[in-house]
């Protein structure tokens, strides 16, 4: 194996909390071959721009070996580089260049379950008796041929596939071409852990765990109980999708997982400064796995659940209740907190649809963000103020928004190339005639060219910010309290040492004078946001924010 980096970061356990996580989804961010797809020497190009912006690490989507029907998370080889994306010498060199610019490396891990084209599966599905019968979730049917159990696919459909080489069927949580890995057999624990070792030989910083709760799967096959419709949530599914009417206790969120998650973490720990995030797609007990999986220091660093990813417009109270709970559910634990990913509508379009300012509104949300209890992870374009993009049915790549169209349109309005530059071919993103999803021109007219410099842009709002928010350890590592406000009003404390900063958020779009709490306050500067204040009140625009330290 090659040297990774000439670079080495100073080791420091406790890195993850607070920082900062640029989300790359591969295939958008920077094509660097010409053939309309991203890949990892486009990444590497490109890394300055994320070290401009000043994010601590950098989450990479899958790029290993896959036949790409879920583009990635159906992995065909865990220990290799799509060539799609190039090889492991090119990873190495991303390795390399981000830890010379001080960018930490974490990759997505999909340990669920894997293609079928995985020679893993194709071992098993072969007969009932090879040495990789058990590595797979397979069930006899009942006695008239349909599936062992009422369990459904995210994707749609029946969790359960019929193979007629093992007349069973086997599980998939997610599409047919995706069958689970059964983690109850300790050799596909063993085999996974080897993979993970792998990276971590390789030099990178850490992981993001896919579907972290979907690891185990009840032994016994029971069905899932119905869910009553006034405790239906959309935001683990859309909600044209039957998966919400199950509550998930069987098919997901198994107590099995909290060993595997020791091993995990045990394996980690061999090494001077790993961390993981844990993804847990659950809407109902989502928080409180979360508290489950990071309590103890033995299992994950951190974990995200889905509150601030639901399609419900962004309130105060929702930040407020979203935080108390965690800290009633986690006492112990760190969350990683994000608006926007690759799976979800881009934020500024799915809270803002009615809101006139959208570049105001998009720089109070990123100020919110960056400064809530938590670690945070930025979504590639988040900091260009992107829309969801409009993706014709006939332009559409991605099999979930193909099941459910026109109803639900799939994540392909979020997952479009990055835009780099308004006067180059597709944006700076490619020299390719057609780039593997189409780039909309509203988002060609917000590429970083047209942003830099520009003292008012969502860009420079991002670098701003974070430059301010670095200066003061209390947004990263600090306790948070809110206190008494109005409806559209936000207002909290930050306290870590002797360092207590207020935040205060105007979440409408009117002028609003909003109360500061008691105590002498010191208003800061360097942030970007205007605000006057007079008799103990703070008068700010639509989207304002404020902020100041306890004198």
């Amino acid at each position: 194996m090659s040297a990774v980096s000439n670079t080495v970061m100073t080791p420091d356990k406790d890195w993850w909390r607070g920082a900062v996580i640029y989300q790359i989804y591969p295939r958008s961010y920077q094509d660097s071959n010409g053939d309309g797809i991203g890949d990892l020497k486009g990444i590497t190009a490109r890394l300055s721009h994320i070290a401009d912006l000043g994010a601590d690490a950098i989450w990479i989507s899958p790029f290993f070996t896959s036949p790409m029907k879920d583009f990635g998370y159906d992995v065909s080889n865990y220990v290799d580089v799509d060539p799609m994306f190039g090889s492991l010498t090119d990873f190495d060199g991303l390795i390399a260049e981000a830890h010379r610019l001080g960018i930490r490396v974490m990759i997505d891990l999909v340990m669920s379950h894997s293609s079928d084209q995985h020679p893993w599966f194709v071992e098993s599905r072969s007969s009932r008796v090879n040495e990789k019968a058990d590595w797979y979730v397979w069930a006899d049917s009942k006695p008239d041929g349909t599936p062992p159990n009422n369990w459904l696919s995210i994707f749609g459909g029946s969790a359960w596939q019929w193979d007629p080489t093992r007349m069973q069927y086997y599980m998939h949580n997610f599409l047919t071409s995706q069958p689970d890995m059964n983690l109850h057999n300790p050799e596909v624990q063993d085999a996974l852990l080897a993979a993970t070792r792998f990276w971590l030989d390789r030099g990178v910083d850490g992981f993001r765990l896919d579907t972290i709760n979907f690891y185990f799967h009840d032994k016994e096959l029971r069905d899932n109980p119905a869910l009553a419709p006034e405790r239906r949530n959309a935001s683990t599914a859309p909600a044209v999708n039957p998966y919400n009417f199950q509550e998930h206790i069987y098919d997901k969120n198994r107590p099995e997982n909290i060993a595997f998650l020791k091993r995990f973490r045990a394996l980690l720990d061999e090494y001077p400064a790993i961390a993981a995030v844990g993804e847990v797609g659950d809407s109902q007990r989502g928080l409180e796995i979360v508290g489950e999986y990071t309590s103890g220091n033995d299992k994950m660093q951190m974990c995200y659940a889905f509150e601030f990813l639901a399609p419900e417009p962004l309130t105060p109270g929702i930040v407020r209740n979203t935080q108390n709970a965690f800290a009633t559910a986690a006492p112990e634990g760190w969350a990683c907190w994000a608006f926007s990913n690759h799976d979800v509508v881009r934020h500024v379009t799915r809270w803002g649809a009615n809101v006139l300012d959208r570049e105001a509104y998009a720089r109070m949300l990123s100020a919110l963000l960056l400064t809530q209890r938590g670690s945070v992870c930025i979504y590639q374009g988040e900091e260009l103020g992107l829309t969801e993009a409009d993706i014709a049915y006939e332009d559409l790549q991605d099999p979930y928004g193909i099941q459910f169209w026109p109803e639900f349109k799939g994540r392909d309005g979020c997952r479009t190339p990055m835009v780099w530059d308004d006067h180059a071919l597709q944006a700076g993103f490619s020299t390719a005639a057609k780039t593997w999803l189409p780039i909309p021109v509203e988002h060609t007219l917000r590429a970083v060219n047209t942003q830099f410099g520009k003292l008012e842009s969502v860009l420079e709002h991002y670098r701003r910010f974070l430059t301010f928010r670095r200066q003061y350890p209390a947004f990263a590592k600090g306790d948070i309290t809110f206190h008494e406000a109005g409806d559209d009003q936000l207002v909290y404390t930050r306290a870590f040492g002797n360092e207590k900063l207020l935040c205060i958020f105007n979440m409408s779009a009117d002028e609003t004078p909003i109360a500061m709490p008691a105590g002498e306050w010191v208003g800061l500067e360097g942030h970007g946001f205007t605000g006057s204040v007079n008799d103990n009140k703070v008068e700010l625009p639509a989207w304002g924010a404020y902020f100041a330290r306890h004198a």
